[in-house]
């Protein structure tokens, strides 16, 4: 009996003894799992990995680079979704820490009301936020130090998801690097905003002069940005590369000054234009019956170049409309107003491979006429169902776009790269100054003395200025109290790409931005691409039909005698009452191509459901059952 009750005991003991073991085990599993981070990235845009730029530049750190960041996460004013970001940033930064190796530390502070740590975080230049009228401020920034450099991001706003890498990289990549490259800023538009008035000259309008354009405002603080007046006649020998947006009417002496500096080296990033949108609204109020002229050229260099371009057309395509408001604030859809996507760009080259969408809004093209003696790679092109048409007609709305409208079954390129040795425009030397009229023809020494004749460099043609113009690619925002910039599609990215490949660090270009958690359904998208050819094609027909009544109207009132002019003859009453039955007609295949677009959807999205709540369970089960049945017959 003693030894029976013997035996239980140290059968339980064994087996409490082998529970706690498991206990021990499973925590220290846990801990050693929880150091090493163990994750896949399962996602298709591997939105919780590091960039192959960010990995680039940890690698190449050569000091030692602290991230400190500061949330008030103890605070009770903070809402839910800013903590759920916080921890996403955290997650975030631990990746830079892996990735830094030793040279990178990343610090976790909670800046508690009167405390040393909030007056560390307000000496770094982080934002104090305020949640509540009678809260205490929270702080939600991020600041870098590397020696005596430090740099900060002053709040960190989640509606900027998608920059987050690229800013934190590039932070990083400020206080190593502290020496900013110089960038000239040529432009007949006021990019970098307006100059304040000088002593004695009017006061400046009421609200102060235009704002720097936020395309600008964003990189002031990577590089060092110096304006070039329109009618320079030399560009300075210090600078790393010249940004020239919108180019209208320079003077030869200022397109000289570019061919020269291109032909010494230098960089050129140039937004040339057919149709401006910002040169036409600052324009103001015109004369009714004619527009002012908004194109910009480059037309010499150019030439010279062998790059073909027409200022007076752009480009139309019906694979790339954008859906705007238009009169009577009915939404219309713009074959001029482009929205690319993903196919439009070069997926090979590094500077458009990770963009996934840009809005270009009159956009020209350009040709390649160099016969190879240049490097000319597309960045950004057309799909093959696109055509030109002239500038004119694209002001007067999408009826006029579709009349004219004819694709020509190519893929036009909108921005290029051009590469190699270049030849100067003028060969003769400086062109000589225009004389203003009343004053003697002016003279210049250095006029007839030939400048330099080829030189290697390397040149981003974009052919649309409104490409980085406010409204059409980031928003401006204030983040309690704090600016911050929210991007409207991939626009900012492509303008800071080619500085980057133009002036900056090759590195930064790899870092895309983080994709986005929505996605476009292409099977709807391809749907309503079907049922826009579909309408193109009755509207098209309702158009030809409207202009043979108004042809045939036109030809019997001509055969009227004088006193029969203003009285409707049987045959125009007929003509008019077949061309109403017509517009009826083809109004009710309209309505119809609208119903069997949304049927179309509607049986997607039904089948989707069934798909989620019926088959999705129904294989769960049937896997469940099939692994019942197998142990049940091994058994």
């Amino acid at each position: 009996m003693k030894t029976e009750t013997t035996r239980k005991f140290w059968r339980a003991s064994g087996g409490l003894a082998g529970l706690a073991l498991l206990l021990v085990i499973l925590v220290a599993a846990n801990i050693i799992l929880g150091q090493a981070r163990l994750r896949a990235d399962l996602t298709e845009e591997k939105l919780y990995t590091l960039s192959a730029g960010s990995k680039n530049i940890l690698q190449k750190l050569e000091e030692p680079v602290t991230l400190k960041l500061f949330f008030s996460r103890s605070a009770p004013e903070v809402p839910v979704n800013l903590k759920a970001y916080a921890s996403q940033v955290e997650d975030l930064l631990h990746e830079y820490r892996m990735a830094g190796g030793g040279n990178l530390t990343i610090e976790i502070l909670d800046p508690k009301p009167d405390s040393e740590t909030e007056e560390f975080a307000q000496s770094y230049g982080v934002s104090p936020q305020t949640m509540d009228v009678f809260g205490q401020p929270v702080y939600f920034g991020l600041v870098a130090l590397a020696g005596e450099n430090e740099g900060v991001i002053a709040a960190l706003d989640p509606r900027t998801d998608s920059l987050l890498e690229y800013n934190v990289t590039r932070l990083i990549h400020r206080v190593t690097h502290p020496q900013k490259p110089a960038l000239g800023v040529l432009s007949s538009l006021p990019v970098l905003g307006e100059d304040p008035p000088a002593m004695g000259m009017m006061m400046p309008p009421r609200g102060g002069g235009a704002k720097a354009w936020l395309a600008f405002q964003e990189i002031q603080g990577d590089y060092d940005l110096r304006r070039i007046a329109p009618e320079v006649d030399a560009i300075p020998d210090d600078l790393q590369a010249l940004i020239v947006v919108h180019p209208k009417d320079l003077p030869d002496a200022t397109l000289y000054a570019i061919d020269q500096f291109v032909l010494r080296g230098g960089h050129l990033l140039a937004f040339i234009d057919p149709l401006n949108v910002a040169d036409l609204e600052s324009a103001g109020e015109q004369n009714p019956y004619s527009r002012p002229q908004t194109s910009s050229d480059l037309a010499p260099l150019l030439a010279a170049w062998g790059i073909g371009y027409d200022p007076a057309t752009v480009l139309a395509d019906m694979k790339s409309v954008s859906r705007l408001r238009g009169n009577n604030n009915q939404v219309e859809e713009s074959p001029v107003f482009l929205t690319l996507r993903e196919g439009n760009a070069n997926r090979e080259d590094i500077l458009t491979a990770q963009l996934n969408m840009l809005m270009l809004p009159f956009t020209g093209t350009f040709e390649d006429l160099t016969q190879g003696k240049l490097t000319v790679t597309p960045l950004l092109s057309s799909s093959d169902m696109a055509g030109k048409i002239s500038s004119m007609t694209a002001q007067f709305g999408g009826t006029a776009v579709n009349r004219e409208f004819k694709p020509d079954a190519k893929r036009h390129p909108m921005a290029i790269r051009v590469a190699g040795e270049f030849h100067t425009a003028y060969p003769a030397g400086k062109p000589k100054a225009t004389p203003e009229e009343g004053q003697p023809e002016k003279t210049d020494a250095d006029a007839d003395k030939p400048g330099l004749q080829r030189g290697q460099s390397t040149v981003i043609l974009v052919a649309d200025a409104d490409l980085i113009y406010d409204r059409f690619c980031v928003e401006e925002m204030n983040f309690f109290g704090a600016r911050a910039l929210q991007p409207l599609n991939d626009n900012i990215n492509f303008f800071a790409n080619a500085l980057e490949q133009v002036a900056g660090s090759s590195d930064l270009i790899g870092i895309r931005s983080r994709g986005e958690f929505f996605r476009p359904f292409d099977r709807v998208v391809a749907l309503e691409e079907k049922a826009r050819q579909q309408w193109q094609e009755k509207e098209k027909d309702l158009v030809a039909k409207l202009q043979e009544t108004r042809d045939q109207l036109g030809k019997l009132q001509a055969q009227k005698d004088e006193g029969q002019k203003f009285i409707l003859s049987p045959e125009q009453k007929e003509a008019i009452t077949r061309y109403q039955q017509n517009e009826r007609d083809i109004a009710k295949q309209l309505k119809d191509v609208r119903k069997n677009l949304r049927q179309e959807i509607e049986k997607l999205g039904l089948k989707v459901k069934v798909a989620n709540i019926v088959l999705m369970p129904a294989l769960v089960c049937l896997c469940g059952v099939s692994y019942g049945l197998r142990r049940k017959r091994r058994a």
